[in-house]
């Protein structure tokens, strides 16, 4: 959700009729902001005639499932997701992860104990490579992936969470992408 501020002071006046999801990715509308997205969605595209024009939704949006348990977010203490508490907590998750090739976790070569692994990318070409072994979505706005937060795309391939992650030494989106 936007908070309202956010959308008096820049968008309120300039949103798009269709891929408004490209166009928040955008430098002038992102303004080094991310957000952060649930793993389970809480919604659901109503077909393949929409505001995307059909665009991927044959192969990415016809799969979403919606969550079948009532949750009272009132109730709950979401202190974890303010962003000092969320990205060290995501980027700890992220760091403890096993590094595993690609490839090994596509054929299940890898020690299957693990519930979480990372995958690194060096550049675009490298992500969109991993991105496409895996079924995930391969386009970039300005440098950012779809679904990215801090560069890292988080899926799971049968069973595993995976971070797909910039290597090591990333400095931050590059709008080149």
């Amino acid at each position: 959700m936007l908070q309202m501020i956010l959308e008096k002071e820049t968008v309120t006046n300039k949103w798009p009729n269709s891929f408004w999801d490209d166009w928040m990715r955008l430098p002038n509308q992102r303004q080094e902001r991310a957000c952060i997205r649930p793993e389970v969605s809480r919604t659901k595209t109503f077909g393949k005639i929409g505001v995307s024009n059909g665009l991927f939704f044959e192969n990415h949006l016809k799969h979403i499932k919606l969550n079948e348990k009532t949750v009272v977010f009132g109730s709950l203490d979401l202190s974890y997701l303010l962003k000092e508490n969320y990205d060290r907590d995501f980027q700890d998750k992220v760091d403890s992860a096993p590094v595993v090739a690609p490839e090994h976790l596509r054929a299940n070569k890898y020690s299957n104990n693990k519930t979480s692994i990372r995958l690194l990318y060096r550049s675009k070409a490298d992500f969109i490579r991993i991105a496409r072994l895996f079924g995930l979505m391969t386009d970039f706005k300005s440098g950012v992936p779809r679904t990215a937060y801090k560069g890292i795309v988080t899926f799971y391939y049968n069973g595993v969470r995976a971070y797909l992650a910039p290597s090591y030494n990333w400095l931050g989106y590059d709008p080149s992408w």
